[in-house]
């Protein structure tokens, strides 16, 4: 009886269609990833031995490696992505939030692709000497795209402001507006934490901030966490 309580748990089902999705999975392998990244560079500096550093430095290697393959092709979703973003004038008729949508998009294309070609070298299948520098031209493509969201969902925040001083909340259509005025500021801010979080991977893998691999590890979990989070709310 506890079994099938267990079996047939609703919880059970959602959990088959987040895992069923590669962006279910591989939130959860960048959580393990960055937490491993943070966790590596506490025990360094506690001074962990090697035994028990290794572990984390192989789950933080490994893990990006199997994240690197299951992005694998996803630079033509994000490629149509921007297309569609720059078409969108009638369902997006704000050019500030449009065009900042093409540049992330823009951004994340060029990231992936950029990634893709140092696969074959991150494999060990064939050495490629500009593998570093394809990797570090992926870093300013993600930079891009992240800094064109973070930008969205400030200026987001400035016209919910806007729309919320409008709003006469004495009305029954106040109300109502006011609650969906809360959840959509609810959302970007989210996003706006998460972006915020990823920018310290790029920025400090360019030299463009000072950030160490524990600030990094911890502001790479936080996001992961907002991403696993919102996966499973969509797969509900």
């Amino acid at each position: 009886m506890v079994a099938d309580a267990l079996i047939y748990h609703p919880t059970v089902a959602h959990y088959l269609k987040f895992v069923a999705t590669t962006v279910g999975r591989d939130k959860l392998l960048r959580t393990l990833q960055y937490f491993s990244r943070f966790y590596a560079w506490y025990l360094l500096r506690t001074n962990g031995t090697k035994a028990e550093i290794a572990p984390f430095e192989a789950i933080k290697k490994q893990f990006g490696l199997a994240r690197k393959l299951l992005r694998f092709g996803k630079n033509v979703e994000h490629l149509k992505a921007a297309a569609l973003a720059a078409d969108s004038k009638v369902s997006v008729p704000d050019p500030v939030l449009r065009y900042a949508s093409v540049g992330r998009q823009i951004g994340y294309a060029g990231y992936l692709t950029m990634d893709m070609t140092t696969v074959l070298d991150a494999l060990g299948v064939r050495k490629w000497e500009g593998a570093k520098k394809a990797q570090k031209e992926a870093y300013r493509f993600w930079a891009m795209g992240l800094l064109c969201s973070v930008v969205a969902q400030f200026y987001t925040l400035y016209r919910l402001r806007e729309r919320e001083a409008k709003v006469d909340k004495k009305e029954g259509e106040g109300v109502v507006e006011s609650k969906r005025i809360a959840l959509e500021r609810s959302a970007s801010q989210l996003q706006l934490l998460s972006d915020l979080c990823d920018l310290t991977v790029p920025t400090s893998a360019l030299g463009w901030a000072g950030f160490d691999d524990g600030f990094v590890g911890l502001a790479g979990t936080v996001s992961s966490l907002i991403g696993v989070y919102t996966q499973w709310k969509k797969t509900a």
